[in-house]
């Protein structure tokens, strides 16, 4: 079985065109992919959440 594609927060940040700080304030509001803390203490997000979370955005937006 094939793991999930993990995305760093740098690549989820180019592809939304969003900055670090809007991301965040995002977050804080509950409106943002679910993250994930590796152990060595970097951020992930699943492509699938991510995909998730747009199809969400473009559904509040129609």
């Amino acid at each position: 079985m094939a793991r999930p594609q993990m995305l760093k927060l740098a690549e989820v940040l180019t592809e939304i065109n969003m900055s670090r700080a809007a991301f965040y304030r995002q977050r804080a509001r509950g409106n943002a992919p679910r993250l994930f803390k590796l152990p060595n203490g970097q951020l992930r997000v699943r492509r699938s959440d991510l995909d998730d979370w747009l199809a969400s955005c473009e559904e509040a937006a129609a």
